[in-house]
C-alpha cells in the first residue's frame, strides 16, 4: 500500500470538480501520478497548455502511419517492430495469407489485435474464428497459426516476461465494461480435427528475441481435449460497453481492457458525449508524468485529433503536456454530434518506449506542429 504525501487543497481560482465548471476563460491541465490511478492536481491556465511556438528534442510527440508499411509475411516474427521496452514489444504485421509454420512466443503472452481481415486461428487449444476488431490473447508458449484467404493486418502487443490479466473494476463490479462470459475460447471442433495429420510441420519459437525452429513429422496441434483455467481468449471491441458519466469526462484508465507488468491496454469505443453543459466533452490537457502513451487508431473519426486516419499510431512520451488539437478544442463544451465514432487501442507503458528504425521510416514528422492550429 502506497502512502502518498497528500494534502488536498484549493488555491486561487479553481473548480471544485475536475473536468467541470472551469473558471471562465481558463484551460484545465491535470498533473497526475500512476497514469490516472494515483493522486492528481488540476491547474487552471489562461492560455492553452499546448500552445508552444517551437519544440526541440526527443520528448516531442510523434506519429507513425503503419499503412505505409509494405512488408507482407506469413510469419509473425517477420513483423515490423515499431516500439519496445524491457516489458513490451509492439509490432505491426500484415499476414499475407495462411501461415506455413506454427509460431510460439516463449518471451511472454501475445495479444493480437485484428485491424483488418478475417480468418481462422488454430492453436494447442483448438479452433477460433476471428474478424476485424478482435483481441486474441495467447498465453506464453501457445503454438498457433492463422489461416486466411486474404491478407490480415494485425497489431501484436507482447507482454514480455509477463502475463495479461483483467483490470479490477472496483465499485462497478466484475460484469462492467464486458462480462467475462463474453470471452470466447478455442474449441476442439470438427474443423480443428480436420487439420490434424501426419504431414510435417515446423514450429518457430521466439525466446530472448531469438528464433529456434523445431520440426515435427506430424502436426503438433493434435489435442483431443483439455481442461483447466489457462487458455487463449477473444473479445471484440463491439462487445465492450464503455463506462460513461453524463456529468464528468472519465479518464483513459476507465477504459482499461487488459493489464500486464508495467503497462496497460485500453480500448476507446463509440459512446455518447457528456450531456452536462458544464462538463468537458474532449480529453482534458494532462501531464502523463509516469507513462508513455501509445495509441493505435483502428476505425472511425478521431474527434480529439486532426489529420489522423485508421492505421496510424501516435506516441506521447512521458513528461510533456498534451491534449486535444485546436480544432477539437472549439467543441470542448458543445460537440457537433451526439456521440464519438472512434475506435482506438491505447498502450500506456510505465517504462520509456524505444522507437525503431522501421517506425521512423513511416513517421509523420510534422505531427508536433499539429497543436499550432
Amino acid at each position: 500500500m502506497k502512502n502518498w504525501i497528500t494534502h488536498p487543497k484549493v488555491e486561487g481560482k479553481a473548480s471544485r470538480q475536475a473536468h467541470c465548471d472551469l473558471p471562465e476563460g481558463t484551460y484545465e491541465r491535470e498533473l497526475g501520478k500512476e497514469g490516472f490511478f494515483g493522486p492528481a492536481t488540476h491547474m487552471y491556465h489562461t492560455r492553452v497548455p499546448t500552445g508552444w511556438s517551437d519544440f526541440e528534442g526527443p520528448l516531442r510527440p510523434r506519429a507513425f502511419d503503419t499503412t505505409k508499411i509494405e512488408a507482407h509475411s506469413t510469419s509473425p516474427w517477420d513483423a515490423s517492430e515499431l516500439m519496445h521496452n524491457p516489458h513490451t514489444r509492439v509490432r505491426s504485421w500484415t499476414c499475407s495469407g495462411s501461415m506455413d509454420v506454427l509460431a510460439r512466443n516463449s518471451d511472454g503472452d501475445e495479444l493480437l489485435f485484428i485491424h483488418d481481415g478475417q480468418g481462422d486461428l488454430y492453436c494447442d487449444y483448438g479452433h477460433l474464428p476471428f474478424r476485424d476488431g478482435d483481441y486474441i490473447m495467447l498465453p506464453r508458449g501457445t503454438m498457433w497459426r492463422i489461416e486466411s484467404k486474404a491478407p490480415v493486418k494485425l497489431l501484436l502487443i507482447e507482454a514480455t516476461n509477463s502475463s495479461y490479466q483483467l483490470p479490477d473494476k472496483g465499485l462497478v463490479g466484475p460484469h462492467a465494461i464486458f462480462d467475462p462470459a463474453m470471452l470466447d475460447t478455442p474449441v476442439i471442433s470438427d474443423q480443428f480435427r480436420a487439420q490434424q495429420g501426419d504431414h510435417p510441420w515446423r514450429v518457430v519459437v521466439k525466446r530472448r528475441n531469438q528464433l529456434s525452429t523445431i520440426s515435427y513429422p506430424f502436426n503438433p496441434l493434435d489435442a483431443v481435449g483439455w481442461k483447466g483455467d489457462l487458455m487463449p481468449v477473444k473479445i471484440n471491441w463491439r462487445d465492450i460497453r464503455p463506462l460513461m458519466s453524463h456529468r464528468y469526462h472519465l479518464p483513459p484508465s476507465a477504459h482499461t481492457t487488459f493489464l500486464a507488468n508495467r503497462f496497460v491496454v485500453c480500448t476507446f469505443v463509440p459512446r455518447p458525449f457528456e450531456s452536462d453543459p458544464d462538463a468537458l466533452k474532449v480529453p482534458f490537457f494532462h501531464n502523463n508524468d509516469d507513462y508513455d502513451e501509445l495509441i493505435f487508431y483502428h476505425a472511425g473519426n478521431f474527434f480529439s485529433r486532426d489529420n489522423i486516419h485508421p492505421g496510424m499510431m501516435t506516441l506521447h512520451p512521458c513528461g510533456f503536456t498534451h491534449g486535444p488539437h485546436p480544432k477539437a478544442l472549439k467543441n470542448a463544451f458543445k460537440p457537433k454530434v451526439e456521440a464519438t465514432e472512434e475506435v482506438a487501442v491505447m498502450i500506456d507503458t510505465r517504462d520509456a518506449l524505444e522507437v525503431t528504425g522501421a517506425a521512423e521510416q513511416v513517421e509523420w514528422a510534422e505531427y508536433v506542429d499539429s497543436w499550432k492550429g
